[in-house]
């Protein structure tokens, strides 16, 4: 089984690498990345060095934007399995850069699909994002529902959506839509919440607390939606050319409740309150009965275990200092 893993030194991507070559003997692992520098470098080059341990990982370094080097990077690898992870995350950013949020989240995909499609992936999976129900009133999400996206970011993915059900059934491809709600955990993105949270608290800096923590979000721990994610990858249940999940808990936590855990447990953090910026989603909240059904799995991390796992793991690898 040979799989290719685009954004592989992004946390999604390196979490579900890292866990495919330690755990399944019988595949081969490609990870395509270009290094952005939305966060930093460092970071995903680590990640990268961690991967490199094994064997049965090749890395390719390409950017999705360039369409010719993909299709030549990409040629007669023929891989059975296709993960697309790669994009321009960030909901704030979007708003200072929209035109990278088209050329990275739409026509990347776009020239993936394009540089992969003879060769017939037996699968193909690709990140979406709970960002595209916006502010729905129609709590929990669920996978059938009006889509309302509120920013471009939001609005790429969405678009994603709407490609993948063209590919799947102009060229026959199988597509599966992951929509991620707020994946946290060890290895994670720096410029996420819990990060910032555990950076303030070591370095003894201001926490800006958005909207005064007055909103909930559908937490997902990593090792929830790597196991998840494989499942999905490797069940024969699912032979749709085109259909989509929610990744969550189906358990949303208020902001003010993750703050007063950490804090009871770690020690006081210095807040300061701030409005909610507008381009933000005030509550996630999924439905996950449509994902279990089809991959059986139920048993979600306590956001109490998977918040301690996490800022051990911070701790341990002096994130805080890392530039």
């Amino acid at each position: 089984m040979k799989i290719l893993i685009t954004g592989v030194a992004g946390f999604i991507g390196f979490s579900l690498a890292n866990n495919l070559l330690k755990h399944n003997k019988n595949v081969e692992v490609y990870g395509l990345d270009n290094f952005d520098d939305y966060y930093s470098k460092k970071i995903k080059k680590i990640r990268i060095k961690e991967l490199n341990k094994s064997k049965k990982f090749k890395f390719l370094q390409a950017d999705i934007c360039n369409r010719n080097l993909l299709i030549k990077k990409l040629k007669d690898k023929k891989f059975t399995h296709i993960i697309h992870l790669a994009a321009q995350a960030g909901v704030r950013f979007s708003a200072v850069n929209p035109k990278k949020y088209v050329n990275t989240n739409i026509f990347g995909f776009i020239n993936l699909l394009d540089a992969i499609k003879r060769y017939e992936p037996k699968k193909i999976l690709y990140a979406s994002s709970s960002s595209v129900y916006g502010d729905s009133k129609n709590l929990p999400s669920k996978e059938y529902h009006q889509l309302f996206p509120k920013n471009i970011y939001a609005s790429s993915k969405k678009i994603n959506e709407i490609t993948a059900n063209f590919y799947s059934k102009y060229y026959k491809l199988n597509l599966i839509g992951l929509r991620f709600f707020t994946v946290y955990g060890q290895w994670g993105r720096p410029d996420m919440f819990l990060f910032k949270l555990f950076n303030s608290f070591l370095l003894k800096k201001v926490f800006y607390l958005n909207n005064s923590g007055n909103h909930k979000r559908d937490f997902t721990y990593i090792d929830d939606v790597v196991e998840i994610t494989k499942k999905l990858l490797f069940t024969k249940k699912n032979k749709l050319n085109h259909s989509i999940f929610n990744v969550c808990s189906n358990k949303p936590i208020k902001i003010t409740k993750i703050i007063n855990f950490f804090q009871n447990k770690y020690g006081d953090v210095k807040i300061k309150k701030i409005l909610r910026n507008k381009l933000d989603v005030k509550n996630t909240h999924g439905s996950n009965e449509k994902v279990k059904k089809v991959t059986s799995f139920s048993k979600f991390t306590d956001y109490k275990s998977g918040i301690i796992n996490s800022f051990e793991w911070y701790k341990k690898y002096k994130v805080h200092k890392i530039k």
